[in-house]
């Protein structure tokens, strides 16, 4: 089964049981830090995250390789009149956008580390990254993600060691990594 196809049979699992998506909450608690301005959501998903940036007067694009939540977006973004361009797209294979071109780029719960120096590329000075993902803990080991899909302890500190790190956790229990650091 290729990645679109198995993305695809998740997504439609979860719309078959979901009302509305949830943005991530810790995103939501960096609202002070969300001014507005463009942003880029990759792995998007349901697009929880890309409606929450909308409604925060960003102008969002949205990518993810399953056809089924690009169109799921695409019709709520729709119907709620959101700032979101939403588009199928492999980021294993293309990422296209002109360096310097966003305020904000928000990754939750996927990892390509081949998209990091990208990343920094795309966004504006004095913009921003917001990133939630598996790591590595004592605690989850065994739990269901492939390491291979996990960051390492700190590996998002020592990546972003040169951006001002404005939040920064590692949730053991949960096995889970975030950050939100500036350019």
């Amino acid at each position: 089964m290729n990645d679109q196809t198995r993305w695809n049979k998740k997504y439609k699992e979860r719309l078959q049981d979901l009302k509305l998506p949830q943005s991530n909450p810790r995103l939501k608690n960096m609202t002070p830090y969300l001014t507005g301005g463009k942003a880029l959501d990759l792995a998007c998903g349901l697009g929880a995250n890309s409606m929450f940036l909308a409604g925060l007067n960003y102008q969002v694009e949205a990518v993810d390789i399953s056809d089924i939540a690009i169109q799921y977006l695409r019709e709520l973004a729709d119907k709620k009149k959101l700032n979101i361009h939403a588009r199928i797209s492999d980021l294993t294979k293309e990422v296209i956008w002109e360096n310097n071109t966003f305020d904000l780029v928000v990754i939750t719960y996927y990892l390509d580390r081949s998209l990091f120096s990208k990343v920094k590329d795309l966004i504006k000075a004095k913009g921003y990254f917001f990133m939630e993902t598996y790591y590595e803990s004592p605690r989850t080991d065994g739990q269901g993600v492939s390491n291979q899909y996990k960051l390492k302890p700190k590996e998002l500190l020592r990546e972003f060691a040169d951006w001002t790190v404005i939040y920064y956790e590692e949730h053991e229990a949960e096995g889970r990594q975030t950050i939100l650091c500036q350019k």
